[in-house]
Formats: C-alpha cells, sequence, structure tokens
C-alpha cells in the first residue's frame, strides 16, 4: 500500500471529490430486448453471466451497465452485480449503461469496481417495488461517486486486477484437478473391466427409502439441526426426523439428479426429497452415497418423469441398479475418493484454502482501496486519518 499512500498524500491529503454521475457520465438505458435480439458479432450485455450477442451494436466506449430490473431476497431489494464493457456491444433493455465522459477523469474500470462494492448502499436504496423491484435512470444519475486522480484510480485498478489474475490462476488449477477427480472417481466406479464377478442389485434390497416431512418455510434461520430440501445448501431446523446415515436427494425440481447430500446423524427432510438409507451390513454408506451420486444422474435422465416439474417417483429409485464389490473394496473406493475430495473441497487445505484465503485478502484491499474522505468531509478514512495526524504532528516540531 506504500506507493499508493504516498500518491494519496501528494495528489488528496484532504479527501477526494465526489460527484454526480450525471455529472461525469453518459446515462443511457439499453434498447435491445434479449428474447428477440438476433445473434450476431457483438456481445450483449445482460443480466445473467450467460453470454449472448447481437448483430447491431448501441455503444463503443467503455461503459459500466448497471440492471435496473432486480428482485427481493429475504424481503429486501438485492442487486447481484454490476458488469464491465468496451469496445462495441449491445445492451438489454433491462440496464443502463453509465459511460464517463472523456473528461471527466474518471475511468470506467475504476467506476466498476467502485460501484460494485458500494452497491448496495449507493444503488438498491433507491430500487422501488414490490417482488420484483426496479430503478430509474433519473434516480441513478443522482448517485454520487468518489473520483481520485486518475493516476491512484489506475493503481488501485492494476493491484485489484492482478488480485483477481491470482484467483483466476487458482481457480483453473482447481478445476482441473476437479475434472482429474471425476475421471478417477468415474473409473473406480465402473467395474466394467474388473477382473471379478460383481454382484449388482437393486436399491430397494440394500435400503431404506423414503421422503421427509417437512415444508421450506418451516426453516429457521440458527437451527439446530441441517434441514435438506431440493437444493444445494441446507437450511436448518430446530427439530430433527432421523438420526442415521443416509444419502439425500431431490424429488422434484430443478435440484433432479444434481443434489446429492451425505449425512450422518440428525436431520430434517423436506416431503419432496428422498432419504436412502443403507439397510444391510453388505453396504459401506459412503461408497453408496458416491455411487449414487455418480451414476444415478445418468440413470435418472432416461427414466424421470417429465412433467410441468421433473420428479422421481418412488420406482425409479427402488429399480436402481447398484454395484456391489466386498467391502474391504468399499472401503477402499471410499478412502480414496474421499482423500480426493478433500484436495478439492476442503476450505482447510490445499488450493481451496489458498483460494479463500486469497478472496478475503482481495476482499479487504478492495475494500480498502476504494474507500475515500469527500473533500472537507470531516470523516476520513483511516489512510487518510493517519497522514493528517502526521502532518499536524510535524507543524507542532
Amino acid at each position: 500500500m506504500t506507493n499508493l499512500d504516498e500518491l494519496l498524500n501528494e495528489l488528496c491529503p484532504v479527501g477526494v471529490p465526489f460527484k454526480k454521475l450525471e455529472e461525469c457520465c453518459a446515462l443511457e438505458k439499453g434498447k435491445t430486448p434479449i428474447q428477440k435480439a438476433t445473434p450476431g458479432k457483438y456481445p450483449l450485455v445482460v443480466t445473467t453471466y450467460e453470454r449472448k450477442s447481437a448483430n447491431t451494436f448501441q455503444f463503443d466506449q467503455p461503459s459500466v451497465c448497471v440492471p435496473l430490473v432486480s428482485s427481493r431476497g429475504h424481503g429486501v431489494a438485492c442487486l447481484n452485480q454490476v458488469y464491465y464493457q468496451e469496445g462495441r456491444f449491445a445492451l438489454g433493455n433491462i440496464l443502463c449503461a453509465v459511460t464517463p465522459f472523456k473528461e471527466s477523469g474518471l475511468s470506467a474500470r475504476f467506476l466498476y469496481y467502485y460501484l460494485n462494492l458500494k452497491k448496495d448502499t449507493l444503488i438498491v436504496p433507491l430500487m422501488k417495488g414490490g417482488a420484483n423491484v426496479s430503478l430509474t435512470v433519473n434516480a441513478l444519475r443522482k448517485v454520487k461517486v468518489a473520483i481520485p486522480p486518475l493516476m491512484i484510480q489506475e493503481e488501485i485498478v492494476h493491484r485489484l486486477q492482478a488480485f483477481e489474475a491470482l484467483l483466476d490462476t487458482l481457480t483453473a488449477e482447481l478445476t482441473a484437478r476437479k475434472t482429474q477427480y471425476e475421471y478417477y472417481r468415474d473409473r473406480l466406479l465402473s467395474f466394467g473391466t474388473s477382473g471379478g464377478e460383481i454382484s449388482r442389485v437393486n436399491l430397494c434390497d440394500i435400503a431404506d427409502i423414503s421422503t421427509g416431512r417437512s415444508n421450506t418455510e418451516d426453516a429457521e434461520e440458527e437451527g439446530a439441526y441441517p434441514f435438506f430440501v431440493r437444493s444445494q445448501e441446507p437450511l436448518r431446523k430446530n427439530s430433527f426426523e432421523y438420526d442415521e446415515e443416509a444419502i439425500i436427494t431431490a424429488g422434484d425440481g430443478v435440484g433432479v439428479g444434481k443434489v446429492f447430500h451425505y449425512v450422518n446423524g440428525k436431520y430434517a427432510l423436506h416431503q419432496r426429497a428422498y432419504r436412502i438409507h443403507p439397510a444391510t451390513p453388505d453396504i459401506h454408506g459412503k461408497y453408496l452415497y458416491y455411487y449414487f451420486s455418480t451414476r444415478f444422474p445418468a440413470y435418472i435422465a432416461k427414466t424421470m418423469y417429465e412433467g410441468s416439474v421433473p420428479s422421481i417417483r418412488r420406482p425409479m429409485l427402488n429399480k436402481f441398479e447398484v454395484a456391489m464389490p466386498d467391502l474391504a473394496t468399499q472401503k477402499k473406493i471410499v478412502n480414496v475418493l474421499d482423500n480426493f475430495d478433500a484436495i478439492c473441497s476442503d476450505l482447510n487445505i490445499g488450493l481451496p484454502a489458498e483460494i479463500d484465503t486469497r478472496q478475503k485478502q482481495y476482499e479487504y484491499y478492495r475494500d480498502l482501496l476504494l474507500t475515500f474522505a469527500e473533500t472537507g468531509s470531516t470523516i476520513l478514512t483511516d489512510r487518510q486519518t493517519d497522514r493528517q495526524t502526521d502532518r499536524q504532528t510535524d507543524k507542532l516540531k
């Protein structure tokens, strides 16, 4: 931080100017209805990470694209992301492009980082509405942003991009490890080329299968027990329905064939989620979890009931075939996959721990780098307060 502190001390010792967006940027709403866009050679910025294109462009300058429509999460308005785009691009008709004037001394990339960090305090309070909330371009015009000297903006952007590049590299390496893990997991659980004969049994012959009794609204934020619903993230509940080893999978909805949990202990279960409890000493519970979560998606894709909502019927689970090597082999497979899974997922070791640490460092320095005192304000950031104290001390010497 030393060089940046020196720049701040030299170029803006008493704070930085703040301006309304309308004073330093052009604000223009997008014109392209997403559903009617004709694919083409120009990027089309929309409110998801899905990449789309258009055959015409609306903008040709680096811009920050702010969604004008969002939703409510837990009863409050939320805005997940603002987007940065440069070059020629089209913009969805529920976003606004904020493009700094050339003479404004404001970097679009800096503005992107600044608005993304400050969106919950600067933009979200301006959103109005019920389940779906919206923001007007006129309201966005009044948002005030810090404009430190361009040299400082560029240094901040450089540092944040360096952090992001490191995170991208670590994430790519972790993705490669996960691909490797999936390859070896699939090989271990194939048994097609094994030397000995592997018995195969229907799931209902080795497991007790049923659904839960709870509804999503039964969840309690600080509940004592995990509450498995039809999503990857369990909720919490203060009462439990089962105390056992089990595999959990979604019975319907978008989680069908995608949501799998292993649990050993007390838990609550949604009425449209299935529990699969190993009911014979010949099956290792964790082996069944690995086998089921690996092989079941392909099986259910062929047999799933396709109604208005995709769903699993009990007979489909009953007839799912499980390969049953001897118990010693099952334990060896579990040991290998547990170790591999820890390398790929455990936040206490390896790459996941490194990524978690770097992400926290990035967020800490991003928050520090993008916090400024306004010129003439009596409330200064820690860095500016320290420099002001140093100057006052120098005057007394």
